[in-house]
């Protein structure tokens, strides 16, 4: 088959894929229950999905392209006392250690990214690692329900883990997809919502904050739970898991970073960004990740989001140089806001005289919209 075949042929796979989902992103199902918080979600309408989806030009985006993987023995070891770390598994996926705990972000250990098993975004760049040879994890985060975040086969595995299920944490009204699978270990929390990760040991809080995103999963569940992400604090440590989001304003991003002053790793995406007519109001791009960054005021970041698989119409490898420019135009050293290999960990040295954890700003409950 010509590459002009197969190019079409992918296109009509793709376009399939869209209009199989096109009710959950077109407005044609209920009016939204949550939005961001400017009340508005950021879905784009049904035309702009398929003019998208027909039109695009993947050769770059479809070009190989080989990311190191690492295999590290630490990469799979539990967490120590003391140790924040971070290792990238892959796209949002993030293993994290704080406050004695082993935290998962998004757990996506299938090879493809979609509800098809014979379409949708392929796993381009190898798992560093099986979901089995995970440490025990303690917290599962979750920032919404597609494809590419909430993969029901890792969830499954992770609550079928040795020791015990995890503790999944996700936005409100996602709880319900976990009941419906025999998943009872599953806590919802709202925007700027606190609770300690145990009820009995109150040393690890999580705090549910704001993204500029939407979700839907199904054919009529749009914007039906919300999205989100994440801030732990335990021990005078701080992590902030952005999940999956658009900038928009930046208000939202300013106020994290007011709420939880000097956090100390911060989670950002940086990939599926082309093109921006489509992508901008869901999706920052590397220079809106670095003004994320220093919205929030943390001291370190991770990209994260990308080189896994293609979810956009870049190069898998375009974050790296588009990153770089970002840091540079911007100001911030590569030390502080870094790109790791699949596998690769990264421990974050506490700052200079540090001596106390930082106040814990009281939760407020939200309401859906």
């Amino acid at each position: 088959m010509s590459w002009g075949l197969t190019h079409r042929a992918g296109a009509i796979a793709s376009l399939f894929l869209a209009l199989s989902l096109a009710l959950a992103v077109s407005g044609c199902a209920d009016s939204p229950r949550y939005t961001n918080s400017d009340g508005r979600p950021s879905e784009k309408p049904l035309a702009d999905l398929l003019r998208w989806q027909w039109t695009r030009d993947r050769s770059a985006a479809d070009r190989p392209v080989a990311l190191p993987v690492r295999q590290e023995p630490r990469a799979t070891a539990p967490a120590r006392p003391g140790e924040l770390s971070a290792t990238w598994v892959g796209h949002a996926t993030v293993l994290l250690r704080i406050g004695g705990l082993n935290v998962l972000t998004d757990p996506m250990f299938s090879p493809r990214a979609s509800p098809f098993s014979w379409v949708g975004p392929e796993r381009r760049t190898p798992l560093p690692f099986a979901l089995a040879a995970l440490p025990h994890i303690d917290v599962v985060l979750i920032s919404h329900n597609h494809y590419d975040h909430l993969d029901e086969a890792s969830v499954l595995g992770l609550q079928r883990q040795a020791g015990g299920a995890p503790l999944f944490i996700v936005p409100r009204g996602l709880d319900a997809w976990f009941r419906d699978r025999g998943i009872a270990n599953v806590r919802s929390q709202a925007w700027w919502e606190t609770r300690p990760v145990r009820e009995a040991a109150p040393g690890v809080q999580v705090t549910g904050v704001p993204a500029v995103h939407w979700s839907a999963r199904g054919l009529f569940d749009r914007n039906a739970s919300h999205w989100g992400g994440w801030v732990l604090q335990a021990g005078g440590q701080s992590v902030y898991f952005a999940g999956d989001t658009g900038y928009g304003d930046g208000r939202d991003f300013r106020q994290i970073g007011q709420r939880f002053p000097a956090l100390d790793l911060a989670l950002i995406p940086v990939g599926a960004y082309e093109p921006r007519w489509f992508m901008r109001a869901q999706h920052v791009d590397p220079a809106e990740a670095v003004q994320l960054f220093r919205d929030l005021g943390a001291r370190r970041a991770l990209g994260i989001h990308w080189g896994s698989f293609v979810m956009a119409d870049e190069p898998l490898d375009a974050p790296i140089a588009a990153l770089d420019a970002a840091r540079r135009s911007q100001g911030v050293a590569e030390s502080d806001f870094r790109l790791l290999a699949h596998g690769e960990t990264w421990e974050i040295a506490p700052p200079a005289g540090a001596a106390s954890a930082p106040a814990v700003q009281p939760g407020m409950s939200g309401s859906t919209n």
